[in-house]
């Protein structure tokens, strides 16, 4: 059992420690600059065509959401009729 616990140790490390790490690049200044850029669009619209889909998802979610909540307490403020 100790043997086992041991080859199992060993395996972990031996994959961990050799396993690559991809690098980035670092691209904080370059966003930073496209964030502080004056063009007159919202931060959350800095992104690009990306964001925009997300925002405009969100957008209509929400739109959807609200309409379908109103119309679900409408009909349960109605009365059922009685058989």
């Amino acid at each position: 059992v100790c043997l086992l616990f041991q080859a199992l140790h060993q395996i972990s490390q031996r994959t961990i420690s050799t396993a690559s790490r991809r690098q980035y690049a670092n691209r904080i200044s370059e966003n930073q600059k496209l964030f502080q850029e004056d063009n007159g669009l919202p931060v959350h619209l800095k992104g690009g065509a990306k964001d925009s889909l997300l925002y405009r998802t969100t957008a209509g979610l929400a739109v959807f959401g609200s309409m379908y909540t109103v119309y679900f307490l409408l009909v349960s403020s109605m009365p059922k009729k009685p058989n």
